[in-house]
């Protein structure tokens, strides 16, 4: 199993369904808070080739993007594969 990294902020919807769905497969991540701890945000935009809002979606070294991608490669069956490496 990669390993997975969301940036995200406790008040945002998007991020709360990414992290259901990720839990809902059963992965376990490392959430990185970027409301609670802004100086995590600078790196967050600095991995994600400047997108500034959240979720940031890590899946080993792959940049997912934001929940509506982490949903998109779930639909095509491809999110499995990545999971896995």
């Amino acid at each position: 199993m990669q390993n997975v990294e969301v940036y995200s902020s406790p008040i945002c919807g998007f991020c709360h369904a990414a992290k259901r769905l990720l839990k809902s497969k059963g992965v376990s991540f490392e959430e990185y808070d970027v409301l609670r701890n802004p100086e995590l945000k600078p790196k967050m935009i600095d991995r994600a080739s400047g997108r500034v809002t959240v979720p940031q979606i890590f899946i080993g070294d792959t940049h997912v993007g934001g929940c509506d991608e982490l949903y998109e490669l779930e639909r095509a069956g491809k999110l499995d594969a990545l999971l896995a490496g």
